[in-house]
């Protein structure tokens, strides 16, 4: 509870790194990195950083563009939990590059590690992690409250640096319809079997569709599909279910 009143507390991106640079050892890690998921030298716009690892490490990081390919960034995409870098191998699977990639983290450090999903639909994926040698042995109840304190700092460095701090809506608004043609759009569908499936006229749909289009300010129905689905509108679930 300390540590989550700092994190309410914290005025700025500095505030914040020093209650994570607390929090860390007292959770038996050595270090924290939390970030967007995305290539920082060559992404627009503002995206969420902060981390205390060697700057060798960071440099040759951002260099090759490790952000995009990172295997403990794709194995936070397949779970809603924290997990063990042990497991990743059983989240998803590793080519030469990855493993490659491990066996340089190592030598600088970055060994073993606990990372936090983070999730919001209409912006880059992120995380955060904590990492040291022997963090595999940190026990369980510690991982909960870096579970915590995890979800509790990137949403805090969300208010700071997005000026998130309210939800307003940053997708456009659908109707039920509309979401429903695009949903059936993204099955391959087209407006006549839209039409069939939802009992409206095939000219119905294409208007839906159309509007939809309008309301992402997009041309194309590819681009409707995948704007829907990076802000939640639509998802894969809804997609395959079908």
């Amino acid at each position: 509870m300390r540590f989550w009143r700092e994190i309410e507390m914290a005025m700025s991106m500095d505030e914040l790194a020093l209650v994570l640079a607390e929090a860390t050892p007292m959770l038996g890690f050595q270090r924290y990195a939390l970030t967007h998921h995305t290539d920082l030298m060559r992404a627009g716009g503002k995206f969420i950083r902060l981390h205390n690892y060697p700057a060798q490490w960071a440099d040759y990081y951002d260099r090759c563009g490790f952000g995009i390919s990172d295997p403990v960034h794709r194995a936070s995409y397949v779970t809603s939990a924290g997990f063990r870098w042990n497991r990743i191998p059983w989240l998803i699977g590793l080519n030469n590059e990855d493993r490659k990639f491990m066996e340089r983290g190592k030598l600088q450090g970055i060994s073993d590690g606990f990372t936090v999903p983070i999730n919001v639909p209409g912006e880059a994926r992120g995380s955060v992690t904590f990492v040291g040698p022997g963090a595999g042995f940190v026990r369980d109840e510690m991982l909960f409250l870096a579970q915590l304190v995890g979800n509790w700092t990137f949403e805090k460095a969300r208010v700071l640096t997005l000026g998130r701090g309210n939800f307003t809506p940053a997708s456009p608004l659908l109707t039920n319809a509309q979401r429903q043609c695009t949903m059936l759009a993204a099955c391959g569908k087209t407006d006549g079997e839209i039409g069939t499936i939802v009992g409206i006229s095939k000219l119905t749909a294409g208007l839906h569709l159309r509007q939809a289009c309008e309301r992402y300010d997009v041309s194309k129905r590819t681009l409707l599909v995948v704007r829907a689905l990076f802000d939640g509108t639509v998802t894969f679930s809804d997609i395959f279910r079908r």
